[in-house]
């Protein structure tokens, strides 16, 4: 049977719990162990689908079609195991299942209430798909005393008691503020936030504490004396200079030991660090740099691409360069002036996904730039149907093609896809039915044309990749996109659906349907993402 690692937080939100997950999973993976998180999400939405970016960040798009929490992108990303839809579950989800079965009439009369149906649903979402593992993580969102995260503690304090306390771990991250003023750590919030978690009926194994300097012997022992912890099992957590210095920080502080140690473990040997004191050498010991213009939507807050900085991070270790990414709102693009003096010193332009006419024709002239003065050009998903929007106008001479994702068009380059076909056949959309879990999700195949530069990148004829969108190029069009110069080197294999266009006679030019950031990882950087930055190295030294 596997074991449970219960993660929660408090004091304050964005502790870094998902961060956490991911290192203290990535740890006992390099012991050898089989390990899967997961996230429980207080808030009433079904799945982050229809939230915007500014509200929650980057939705990250599993291989099965979930929506969900970016946190699962640090687990893929720190752990190499694929997240699932049985990964990440809302309480939106977790009543909207409830209420369905009330509605059949699944409960024969019963009086449906938050225990024990709710935390019964909880438990048996944490307990599915778990064949085969050793040990699971689950971070529980928000912060301890959220009203909405009430049936999710109590469907913890039950799961300790239903499986044994042997099999189940509680890991608490906390805060202890540093007071500039008084030169001194605070353990209160530490002390008065497990005091909520004990009323709870939760007593933690151990803590995490976040901090800005150094936690002292006599404050560790003044938190374990009054939280009921170990000393041991007090960890300090102090900023690192990279994420990808995070395991290893954990590691040095004792984390996965005490975890182990917690489940009566033998754990005197060592989690092999090989992969990760690579990662953390190649990014912090660069031997060069590129600056990558990212001209995007939600530039305003970077987690709305957290997948897609990482990706180029990931791209520049596969380089040894280091990647510096400048964040410009599509927007301001829209005067010629002000576009050629924020692109001229880059290295590289990626125009990303996204939604909404918003910035659009910012973001088909900086594609016109790129092609123009011949700079690495990437553009994924929406950033791909723009660089066919600004090859239909300038190259192939329609000048009225546009995308009915924006309005009526005459010439519409993109228009909304209602019908393809999936891992189970048909799938069809209504084009007034819900935006939520509606568009083209997860991970589909794609044929790569045998003598294009992406079949050389990926070195593969055939590849699958993650996919969120509505709109689709449309196929009409391609032969009088290819007179143009823009060729289809990507098709779906029933040669519907184009998936990556690409112009041949530039140093590198692409765009991509999918969104291949997510199948990034710091030890298997995504080809195209190592092939981009390379581009970019190679016009630094033109520039």
């Amino acid at each position: 049977m596997a074991r449970y690692i219960f993660i929660t937080g408090g004091v304050v939100s964005s502790l870094g719990k998902g961060l956490m997950a991911a290192s203290l999973a990535a740890l006992l993976q390099a012991r050898g162990y089989r390990v899967r998180i997961r996230k429980f999400d207080p808030y009433l939405n079904v799945d982050p689908g229809t939230m915007s970016p500014y509200q929650h960040g980057e939705v990250y798009v599993t291989d099965d079609g979930a929506e969900t929490d970016l946190d699962l992108g640090h687990y893929e990303r720190f752990t190499g195991v694929s997240a699932r839809q049985s990964d990440n579950v809302t309480s939106g989800r977790i009543y909207q299942t409830i209420i369905q079965k009330e509605r059949r009439g699944d409960y024969l009369g019963a009086t449906v209430q938050v225990i024990p149906h709710v935390t019964d649903a909880i438990k048996a979402f944490a307990q599915a798909d778990t064949e085969d593992l050793d040990f699971v993580l689950c971070e529980i969102g928000g912060t301890v005393g959220d009203i909405e995260s009430l049936p999710f503690m109590e469907a913890i304090r039950q799961l300790r008691n239903d499986i044994g306390y042997e099999n189940t771990v509680l890991v608490h991250v906390t805060l202890v503020p540093y007071i500039a003023a008084a030169g001194e750590l605070k353990t209160k919030p530490t002390q008065h936030s497990v005091r909520e978690l004990t009323s709870l009926g939760i007593q933690p194994d151990l803590l995490l504490c976040r901090c800005e300097q150094p936690l002292p012997e006599s404050e560790r022992r003044k938190i374990a004396l009054f939280c009921n912890v170990r000393k041991e099992a007090v960890i300090p957590a102090l900023d690192a200079k990279s994420i990808y210095d995070v395991p290893r920080q954990y590691h040095e502080e004792g984390l996965d030991t005490e975890v182990l140690r917690a489940f009566g473990i033998d754990n005197k040997g060592k989690p092999d660090m090989a992969r990760w004191d690579d990662v953390s050498e190649r990014y912090t010991n660069p031997e060069g740099e590129v600056t990558i213009g990212v001209v995007g939507k939600y530039v305003g807050l970077q987690d709305a691409y957290k997948s897609l900085s990482e990706a180029l991070v990931h791209g520049g270790m596969a380089n040894r360069v280091k990647v510096n990414i400048e964040w410009l709102d599509a927007e301001m693009f829209e005067n010629p002036e002000d576009l050629a003096a924020q692109l001229e010193p880059l290295h590289g332009i990626l125009v990303p996904g996204g939604f909404g006419e918003r910035g659009s024709e910012g973001k088909i002239a900086s594609v016109k730039f790129a092609r123009e003065r011949n700079v690495p050009f990437f553009g994924i998903c929406l950033g791909m149907q723009m660089a066919c929007v600004e090859a239909a106008r300038n190259t192939s001479h329609i000048a009225g093609a546009s995308t009915t994702e924006f309005g009526d068009t005459d010439e519409p380059i993109v228009g909304l896809i209602t019908e393809w076909m999936g891992a189970e056949g048909l799938e069809k959309r209504a084009e007034d039915g819900d935006l939520g879990g509606t568009m083209r999700l997860g991970a589909y195949p794609a044929k790569l044309d045998g003598n294009s530069h992406v079949r050389a990148i990926y070195d593969s004829e055939e590849i699958s990749e993650r996919h969120r969108h509505r709109y689709e190029v449309n196929t009409k069009y391609v032969e009088t996109l290819e007179n143009g110069g823009l060729i289809f080197s990507g098709m779906s294999p029933d040669g519907e659906l184009p998936e990556i266009v690409e112009r041949p006679d530039l140093n590198w030019f692409v765009g991509v349907q999918f969104h291949p950031e997510l199948k990034s990882r710091p030890f298997d950087p995504h080809p195209l993402f190592a092939s981009f930055i390379k581009a970019a190295v190679e016009q630094s030294r033109l520039v």
